[in-house]
């Protein structure tokens, strides 16, 4: 079983549309039972608001299905209950070994920034640097 939880600042766009696209991914390719996947934010801001609803209407235009979301923190007890955190951007790295009081099982999702689309208005970039990071995931764990 492969544990994997994705980070973003506020848990509403980035982390959790990673979340459901990974599952569709998985679930497409029969592994479902093979990853546990989840995603938290670094902040408390957005705590157990729903997805962004740009980031909602990004998700069905692609296909993939979600259900209601509850905007988490990460927490210092998450670490022993995943195998990988995935950040987002350099500063998702630094709150997030803030948090859990070290930087390992910590990993930028790509080797680059994946800019915040709460900020940029872009989703579809943001839906694409998901894509990309995601399938760098399934090569690197599926067997």
């Amino acid at each position: 079983m492969i544990r994997i939880c994705f980070v973003c600042l506020g848990n509403i766009c980035r982390s959790p549309m990673a979340e459901f696209m990974m599952r569709d991914i998985v679930g497409k390719m029969g592994l479902e039972k093979e990853y546990v996947i989840a995603s938290r934010g670094t902040s408390y801001e957005e705590e157990g608001n729903d997805l962004y609803p740009p980031a909602k209407e990004k998700l069905v235009e692609e296909g993939i299905p979600f259900t209601r979301h509850f905007a988490t923190r990460l927490e210092k007890e998450d670490y022993d209950q995943f195998d990988y955190f995935y950040c987002m951007d350099q500063n998702n790295i630094r709150g997030a070994s803030r948090i859990l009081g070290t930087n390992h099982k910590i990993y930028p999702l790509l080797d680059r920034d994946i800019t915040d689309p709460w900020y940029s208005g872009d989703f579809t970039k943001t839906y694409l640097d998901l894509c990309e990071g995601i399938q760098r995931i399934i090569k690197k764990t599926s067997y």
